[in-house]
């Protein structure tokens, strides 16, 4: 058996790595801890009965361990290459093969350069070659460990890139973005255990028969950052969101993409000036307004979440875990809340593998598959894709975005449908994007910025956002559907746009973009699959 399986089923099989979803609140367990319970509410006065609280399902590993956390990180990864070892060993000694006299080690200067050069190339099996000659050759050398790590990641090895990096760990303990690599490589092997043991189904009574859910659905959040100075509202968080939030309250659940993290410490290796930083960090007190204002689930999954690094990113996760907002974003996370007798499941995706990753289209369907057998009703929540006003419409194919790959967003979107999703949400291309229905699921590839305080480009239009309601029935079938219409004005507050701009936007880029798939949307803004009559939201 290749040591790959045997380093996956070492970390799948650490004490309490089990995926497990409950009907108690979220649990974020650290494996040197055991279980602790995060508090969590329900939605406020406005739900219909009493629900349970929302949890994000994460496997054990996913509580992420920091790197000076009591030996933790070590301990895994020592358990994994010991494992990897140990059957190595074993597979030789069955075969009855005795180890093979080796030549004189390569050169690690030479294996090193070549591993480097298959790397730039995106040659990772040449790349894993060279640079495991290297580490071979020169076990200390933390250079060719770092970038063996990368080079098994590339191939979707996250145990063996575990592996490597924990290994730089005992060598240099502060090299830059080791945490961050470890937390990602953590949980991408997690995340490739939990898919491999299967759904964790639950007994429970199916829903009432003529059950269905409300949503609203927003963008891009970001109520204010504190880097640079000079950039939260001067009166306030509330200030931004005030005039909209009678649009957010009024839902069953309603959904945002948070921009950046909620924390208060942390720091950020993401600008080289901070005069021109569009790093963000939103007061961890801001949170708050967002449960005022209605909010149920976030997405967490964007290019903004770790840009304090991976402190930020789990304190923003243990702020929402206390608001009782329930979020998706780090690999393997699933947001999961009941409404009217519906268990729905929410799993966002980001262009990249330190989030659920939606360019690996097997890991995020597989995702999806599962999180369809746990949940009556599946959302998913995508950040993609180009940015600016030159991004407002959806290409065939990839998108690329100062050289990163931003996704094949088509693919993507029709992919998680296969698997199960009954919704798609996008949002990262600071603009509003066409919308279809494939085999009868609304897919809407950019709801824009909606609440963006301070640091974002507002002119045309960027400024314009918008609220997205959708009605889905017990089966997850789209029943009605309508736009709502926003804008931001000032340095970033949004307000309702009575001339309802966004709506004549998405209904043109929908005709341009889907001309045989597009929704049919009214002037009024509602929402409907093509070729069928007036749908009514009421």
């Amino acid at each position: 058996m290749p040591s790959s399986v045997f380093l996956l089923m070492a970390l799948a099989t650490t004490p309490g790595a089990a995926s497990a979803r409950e009907s108690a609140p979220a649990q974020h367990v650290s494996p040197s801890q055991g279980p602790s319970a995060d508090s969590s509410s329900t939605r406020g006065p406005d739900s219909q009965g009493t629900a349970p609280a929302p949890e994000t399902v994460i496997t054990d590993l996913n509580a992420y361990p920091r790197a000076g956390d009591s030996g933790a990180v070590l301990d895994l990864g020592r358990a994994a290459a010991e494992a990897g070892a140990a059957a190595l060993r074993a597979a030789a000694l069955a075969m009855g093969k005795s180890a093979t006299p080796r030549g004189p080690l390569a050169d690690p200067d030479t294996s090193y350069a070549r591993g480097m050069e298959a790397l730039q190339a995106k040659d990772a099996p040449t790349a894993i070659t060279q640079l495991s000659a290297c580490v071979e050759a020169a076990p200390s050398r933390v250079d060719c460990r770092w970038e063996l790590g990368w080079a098994h990641s590339l191939e979707n090895q996250w145990a063996e890139a575990y592996t490597q990096w924990s290994e730089v760990q005992k060598l240099q303990p502060d090299h830059p973005d080791l945490e961050g690599a470890l937390a990602q490589a953590r949980g991408q092997a997690m995340l490739q255990a939990k898919l491999s043991q299967g759904p964790q189904l639950i007994n429970r009574p199916p829903p009432p028969a003529n059950a269905k859910v409300r949503i609203r659905a927003v963008g891009d959040v970001m109520l204010g950052t504190t880097v640079p100075e000079g950039h939260l509202p001067p009166d306030g968080a509330g200030s931004v969101i005030a005039g909209v939030r009678p649009l957010l309250e009024d839902a069953d659940l309603t959904f945002i993409n948070l921009e950046g993290p909620l924390c208060d410490t942390g720091e950020t290796k993401k600008c080289r000036s901070s005069k021109n930083c569009y790093a963000f960090r939103s007061p961890t007190e801001y949170g708050q307004y967002l449960k005022e204002s209605g909010v149920d689930l976030a997405s967490t999954a964007n290019n903004h979440s770790g840009d304090f690094g991976e402190e930020c990113r789990r304190a923003t996760e243990s702020t929402l875990d206390a608001l009782g907002i329930a979020w998706s974003g780090a690999p393997g996370t699933v947001a999961t809340v009941e409404r009217n007798g519906l268990l729905i499941g929410m799993v966002a995706f980001h262009t990249s593998p330190s989030c659920n990753h939606l360019n690996n289209l097997t890991t995020a369907t597989g995702l999806v598959r599962v999180a369809a057998a746990e949940h009556d009703i599946v959302i998913v929540s995508f950040h993609g894709g180009a940015e600016g006003s030159k991004a407002l419409h959806v290409p065939k194919g990839r998108e690329k975005f100062h050289g990163e790959d931003r996704g094949d967003l088509r693919a993507f979107s029709r992919a998680v449908v296969d698997a199960g999703a009954h919704l798609v949400i996008g949002h990262g291309p600071h603009v509003v994007r066409g919308m279809e229905f494939y085999k009868g699921r609304l897919i809407a590839y950019s709801l824009g910025n909606f609440a963006t305080y301070g640091r974002f480009n507002l002119r045309g239009p960027q400024g314009l956002g918008m609220v997205l309601e959708v009605e889905l029935n017990r089966d997850g079938d789209f029943t009605a559907g309508r736009i709502l219409p926003t804008k931001q004005v000032d340095r970033g507050i949004a307000v309702p746009d009575p001339k309802g701009a966004v709506i004549k936007a998405v209904r043109d880029l929908t005709a341009d973009d889907f001309p045989e798939t597009g929704a049919r949307i009214s002037d009024d803004g509602t929402v409907k699959v093509r070729g069928k009559g007036p749908v009514s939201m009421r």
